[in-house]
């Protein structure tokens, strides 16, 4: 019995598929190379490269304004090239049932936890922004810790069968913690880690350079979630005052466009911490008021919100705060453990 159990453990070792087996892929994106048959210079298609455009859809993506200020493109080369980008990629209208077609390629990736999955419709999906804000300890880093792990599990265990991104902005992530971790879902804890691109950002301006420079993995290697840990860190830290607000808000606002950009340009989920603040004006009945950070600007970007709280003792508390697809529902319990998330005790 154990042995047939280990060789069962063994099948389950991680199988990346590489980016020329996946078949549905391609209907995802262009390739930006696509271009040249359409007669536009290779020097041209090496500059939006350097700007970090790698497909037709990035492309259709940007303003003409945007374009024209990569160095080297002029006015006429960029009519030229979006003129091209649209014979290739349709950004026009389509029916809701294609529409629908579209949506059966999003992923649904496990959380670890039973009663989480089922709160999310299924888990953690791919072409959106989940945002988990909360104080601190009430484990929404854990659940990024988890989510590195179940992302490269096959899609037949509710995995996403992809690689992961992550950027870190308050030096939380711990490569130990995935150990145990992958041990827990069967996987190889080596190949885990290697399937993990990580980097810690140190400004606001440096966390959105990482993001530009995504794009070209992405285009190259199967990604399936890119986590922000957190999205607000930097930006409280780099913009002081209600005299920088405006400018810090309009700054965020295009970071958040970048990552609603890359998950649906990737078919990637997006998942992104967020820190809250004290809201004097929540409510005589509320004992400590506290409200997400970042004001209308990433409540409008982030597709799924979810509020996570402490409970008792190892036990954290999670509810839908808002989502276009599923209810408010009501809180769920989920704990903590060596393994990452998992169902609370009963």
């Amino acid at each position: 019995m154990l042995a047939t159990l280990k060789a069962e453990e063994q099948s389950q070792q991680l199988q990346l598929v590489e980016r020329e087996d996946i078949e549905d892929e391609e209907d995802l994106f262009e390739a930006i190379d696509k271009l040249i048959a359409q007669g536009i210079n290779a020097g041209d298609i090496k500059k939006l490269q350097d700007a970090g455009i790698y497909t037709c859809n990035g492309l259709m993506m940007h303003t003409k304004k945007n374009l024209t200020g990569i160095k080297g493109l002029s006015e006429a080369k960029v009519d030229k090239i979006c003129e091209a980008a649209e014979k290739i990629v349709n950004f026009g209208y389509i029916t809701g049932s294609d529409a629908l077609i579209k949506r059966k390629s999003v992923i649904k990736i496990t959380t670890g936890s039973h009663a989480l999955d089922e709160l999310l419709g299924g888990g953690v999906e791919t072409m959106s922004i989940t945002e988990a804000f909360g104080e601190f300890r009430c484990g929404k880093t854990q659940l990024a810790h988890t989510l590195c792990v179940s992302t490269q599990l096959p899609t037949n265990m509710k995995g996403g069968n992809g690689k992961v991104a992550y950027i870190d902005t308050e030096g939380t992530f711990r490569p130990d913690r995935i150990v145990p971790i992958a041990e827990r879902f069967g996987l190889d804890p080596g190949a885990v880690l290697d399937n993990i691109i990580y980097a810690r950002a140190y400004t606001y301006e440096h966390q959105y350079n990482l993001l530009l420079g995504l794009a070209a993995k992405m285009s190259e290697e199967p990604f399936r979630l890119l986590i922000v840990d957190s999205v607000i860190a930097l930006f409280r830290v780099d913009f002081t005052g209600r005299g920088e607000l405006a400018d810090r808000q309009q700054k965020l606002a295009q970071m958040l466009s970048r990552l609603t950009k890359i998950a649906e340009e990737f078919n990637v989920a997006v998942y992104m911490t967020n820190q809250v603040i004290a809201d004097p004006g929540g409510g005589v009945f509320i004992s400590d008021p506290k409200k997400p950070a970042g004001g209308h600007v990433l409540a409008h970007a982030a597709t799924i919100r979810l509020m996570f709280r402490k409970g008792k003792g190892e036990q954290r508390v999670c509810k839908v705060f808002d989502a276009p697809n599923l209810p408010e529902a009501e809180a769920i319990s989920f704990r903590i453990t060596a393994g990452g998330i998992a169902d609370a005790k009963d």
